[in-house]
């Protein structure tokens, strides 16, 4: 009999099998941006935050992927779907039940004890149980797929806000020395106003340009802020560590090249795991519907045995068994069950479309990462070139000043247009970190976070 059911199964799933649809999205062989003549190479280490060059950054990703809310509850998420995927096939094995009943005689001239031991054995016919199979990968794939996508925009995020703070207390820290060289240039300015050597329009723009100073300096403060609150969440602290506030460079963003082509990189994303995962679970469901078209088709078998209670001293028992094959044949529903299997033929061709335009946008969001990270490259090299040229323009008139051929407006002025050139340099530097964070996880973070250890630890 469990032959003649494997030869039936395999029968039913041929006839009906649902073929999987072809994936394949065309794309270019290269990335079309980034550093000329240089290939946009894959990330050697999962913890690509680490070519940052930060280990106060490494420290804090270590302890957001082990406190974070979002990572845990994705975690318990794929512990559950993957304690059920162990038992995806439960449904097509035989189920054993055992049942007591104590009916009642009419005339109430005896009582009976019942014990009943039955048996199903649904056989999975016509992709039933291909279907089902499906749906369980699917909803690990699914599971999985948030994890990862959880972790990556974790560790992303952390090294933006990380990346947005060390930004915002190098500005704060130059735009304070822009707000001293004012100062220093107002006292000057001032001086020459009380010996009748400066006209008063001169002072009032003096002063003009210490309060200017003072404002700016509250957008890196609020900045500071906003981005140690973000990151306390992100750890799953609720304050920020007083650490954090220790001053600090901004992270440098490396030379990032990448080798092989997009299709290679491309498939290391959550996103796109994520939307395969539906195109396998659109088959499945698509399977079941097709398999609903078809007779159910199951082995059944049966015990039963009562016991006659009519007399203490006097006991009757009986008991009777069957067993053979249970058929439900689906005969007329007005062309539900046909239009319930096109309805899903159709949502598989829509996940279908879906995973290919996930590609597309995963393709198109690497692309405008690597020109953005490449223009900020270049404004960072054009700003260290005038940098270096108001550094040469500043010491010389630092020794013009001490020969006498300079005023003291002069050294203060030049001082104020090298700081406001490294503001420009800083700000460039920072962006060019952050395009960094934005490239890694365009690219899926290489091949992904270690979230096995994540996904596996105790709730």
């Amino acid at each position: 009999m469990a032959l003649l059911a494997c030869v039936l199964s395999a029968l039913g799933s041929a006839c009906v099998s649902t073929p999987m649809p072809d994936l394949a999205v065309p794309l270019p062989d290269r990335w079309q941006h980034g550093p000329a003549g240089a290939p946009v190479a894959a990330m050697a280490d999962a913890r690509w935050w680490r070519a940052l060059g930060d280990r106060r950054l490494d420290a804090l990703e270590e302890q957001a992927l082990g406190a974070n809310l979002d990572v845990a509850q994705a975690a318990a998420r794929l512990r559950a779907a993957r304690a059920l995927s162990g038992h995806a096939g439960d449904s097509l094995r035989p189920d054993f039940h055992i049942r007591t009943t104590d009916p009642v005689d009419p005339d109430a001239s005896a009582s009976y004890i019942v014990v009943g031991f039955d048996s199903v054995w649904e056989l999975g016919l016509f992709g039933r149980g291909t279907a089902i199979h499906r749906m369980a990968r699917a909803d690990l794939q699914e599971a999985k797929a948030d994890v990862g996508d959880a972790e990556l925009s974790l560790a992303a995020e952390v090294a933006r806000q990380w990346v947005l703070l060390r930004g915002a207390q190098e500005r704060a820290s130059l735009l304070g020395d822009i707000r001293d060289r004012r100062v220093e240039q107002a006292r000057l300015i001032h001086a020459r106003q009380r010996l009748q050597l400066a006209m008063p329009q001169e002072g009032a723009q003096a002063d003009v340009d210490v309060a200017k100073a003072e404002m700016a300096l509250a957008e890196p403060g609020e900045a500071i802020a906003t981005a140690s609150q973000a990151l306390a969440v992100l750890a799953g602290r609720s304050e920020p560590d007083p650490d954090w506030m220790r001053p600090g460079a901004t992270p440098a963003a490396p030379d990032l090249r990448a080798e092989g082509p997009p299709a290679d990189l491309i498939r290391q994303r959550p996103d796109i795991a994520r939307a395969q995962a539906a195109v396998l679970a659109a088959a499945g469901a698509l399977g079941m519907a097709k398999a609903a078209m078809y007779p159910n088709v199951a082995i059944g078998g049966s015990l039963v045995q009562s016991t006659s209670l009519a007399e203490r001293t006097q006991k009757s028992t009986g008991s009777i068994g069957a067993f053979g094959p249970l058929i439900d044949i689906p005969l007329f529903d007005w062309g539900m069950r046909r239009a319930t299997a096109d309805a899903k033929g159709e949502l598989l061709k829509a996940a279908t479309y879906a995973y290919r335009k996930s590609v597309l946008d995963a393709v198109a969001e690497v692309e405008t990462s690597l020109a953005a990270l490449e223009q900020q490259r270049m404004r960072e090299q054009e700003g260290e070139r005038a940098l270096h040229a108001l550094d040469a323009v500043d010491r010389a008139t630092a020794s013009r000043h001490r020969l006498g051929l300079a005023s003291g407006l002069d050294v203060a002025a030049s001082q104020v247009d090298r700081d406001e050139m490294a503001l420009e340099v800083a700000g460039a530097r920072s962006s060019r970190a952050i395009d960094y964070v934005a490239v890694c996880k365009a690219l899926g973070g290489a091949a992904g976070l270690p979230s096995t250890a994540t996904a596996e630890r105790n709730p």
